[in-house]
């Protein structure tokens, strides 16, 4: 495994991340497709043999259960300060005013909610899961550099949204010298390059980490076009990021994986992990190949010609995923 920094700060974070959204009880929150805590702590264990450091999870997953999994998992398997453990704050909780957001209120009662089922006291990147339009920035941003300086939580983290809206969040925090974000965990993978247009300049120019959510285009970039697997035929948010054009790029992919003799996984990952923006892929797992493909991705490394060939057919796509 390799490690890299996260953006401009000191902290070192496997080229892989592990996503936790997989884990989680099936019939708690809106992914049915699941793994128990019994399916699931084999493959945090064998993550972290592989030397994944890195664990990104989310108060929303499964009704804080994928929290709660992960959090029991890594105590036993790990030690608290060698791992980075990330989860996120803005989906709805609970039914009726306050149970999302990020207003003051929402991230300051979330953040204890997230200790208390991880089994710590500190989150290392404590990420917004989306920007929050009827809250002032300003709140926001002051109550996320609250939690830095009463030590609960180490670096700021955002995920999807537009440029111009992070760039709104790091001017407030900068404007009255509060914590900044260190990373973006964005949309981001060969189905979907939208980002390049302008967050990914952006965070390049400002020392951001990007940390890529569905590298793989929810497993389209794994498999034949138009193969439904169990997760995909429930998956009604998926269905709407890959429009039919994306087919030709699948196909790149395909050719290429069969010339190197290796899976398809392999090859969509390389691509990804080689772009200069990108620090480390949020990759999810749910049988052991899944880690040995990201694992072995790390090492893979593309002609010029089939980079060429992988990104040629790409045509713009409308704003998925915020």
């Amino acid at each position: 495994m390799q490690y890299v920094k996260l953006g401009s700060t000191g902290l070192d974070v496997s080229r892989i991340c592990l996503g936790c959204m997989t884990y989680g009880l099936p019939d708690r929150g809106a992914h049915e497709w699941t793994l128990d805590e019994e399916a699931s702590r084999p493959l945090i264990r064998q993550a972290l043999d592989a030397g994944i450091n890195f664990f990104d999870t989310a108060n929303v997953y499964s009704d804080g259960t994928s929290e709660e999994i992960v959090g029991r998992a890594l105590r036993e398997f790990a030690r608290r300060d060698e791992i980075v453990l990330a989860t996120k704050v803005h989906g709805r909780m609970r039914p009726g005013p306050n149970g999302g957001g990020l207003s003051r209120k929402a991230v300051l009662s979330e953040i204890d909610h997230s200790l208390s089922r991880l089994g710590t006291d500190y989150v290392d990147l404590y990420q917004i899961h989306r920007f929050d339009p009827h809250t002032p920035v300003e709140e926001t941003m002051e109550a996320l550099h609250d939690l830095v300086r009463a030590g609960k939580v180490r670096y700021l983290g955002a995920s999807s949204m537009y440029a111009w809206q992070f760039a709104k969040m790091q001017h407030a925090a900068e404007r009255h010298g509060w914590t900044k974000f260190v990373s973006m965990q964005n949309h981001y993978n060969l189905l979907y390059r939208e980002e390049e247009r302008e967050m990914l300049p952006l965070c390049a120019d400002q020392g951001v980490g990007v940390l890529p959510w569905s590298p793989l285009a929810r497993g389209r970039l794994t498999r034949d076009w138009g193969t439904r697997t169990g997760r995909s035929a429930t998956d009604g948010f998926g269905d709407t990021l890959y429009p039919e054009g994306d087919r030709a790029i699948v196909e790149a992919v395909t050719r290429i994986a069969e010339a190197r003799g290796v899976p398809r996984a392999q090859v969509a990952l390389a691509w990804l992990l080689h772009q200069d923006t990108v620090t480390s892929p949020i990759v999810g797992a749910s049988k052991p190949q899944h880690i040995e493909d990201a694992v072995a991705a790390v090492e893979l490394t593309l002609t010029e010609k089939e980079s060429e060939e992988l990104q040629q057919p790409y045509t713009p796509h409308p704003i998925a995923g915020h």
